[in-house]
């Protein structure tokens, strides 16, 4: 149970800190369960039902948090495979197919990007003092 326990708090925290809302949790498992498929954004929006700027827009978050790959032109998306982000994708994959609400509600819980945006330049300027 132990392992259960830490897997749970490495899935909780990942998601607190990487991942902003639920589609950019569905499209990085959308990534992620077609592996090694390369995705383009209108692809994206049509499989998760959102427009398909929103859709790039998530997709570009997702790979400037190394969540997600790019290539070519236009832009393709896909996960590129890595041993320990293999492993947490996993299971985060595992707990949204077991725990969907109580995944959704930690990320609904969660500040807006701009107020941790707001936070984290306060935390910058003390680290500098």
């Amino acid at each position: 149970m132990p392992d259960q326990d830490n897997d749970r708090a490495e899935v909780d925290r990942f998601l607190l800190e990487r991942i902003e809302t639920v589609p950019h949790l569905e499209a990085l498992l959308l990534l992620w369960n077609s592996r090694p498929k390369t995705w383009s954004a209108v692809a994206i929006a049509d499989a998760l039902y959102i427009p398909a700027e929103a859709a790039r827009m998530i997709l570009d978050d997702l790979a400037r948090e190394n969540l997600a790959a790019v290539s070519g032109s236009p832009a393709g998306y896909f996960y590129e495979s890595e041993p320990a982000r293999d492993r947490l994708a996993g299971l985060v994959d595992l707990a949204y197919r077991r725990e969907l609400i109580r995944i959704t509600r930690l990320i609904h819980s969660k500040p807006s990007a701009a107020i941790r945006e707001f936070a984290r330049a306060f935390r910058l300027r003390k680290e500098h003092e």
